[in-house]
């Protein structure tokens, strides 16, 4: 199943300084894209529905590292 999440930044540098970790994230293999003009990024992964959801929390912390947060 592929998981998708949108994250809100309060600027375009944080959320390109969030796609920049994940290039280098060694937790899951995810993919993100910028909005053009915009301070949103949306990442996607493959989750196998079982169990807990480790990747989104962690992306969700990373994001926050980056003050960022679910849209």
């Amino acid at each position: 199943m592929i998981t998708d999440i949108t994250y809100q930044f309060e600027s375009h540098t944080q959320a390109s300084r969030f796609i920049n970790e994940l290039q280098h994230w060694d937790k899951q293999s995810v993919k993100a894209k910028l909005f053009a003009k915009s301070s949103m990024v949306k990442v996607s992964y493959e989750f196998d529905g079982k169990g807990f959801d480790y990747t989104c929390s962690d992306l969700d912390d990373l994001a926050s590292a980056h003050k960022g947060a679910e849209y």
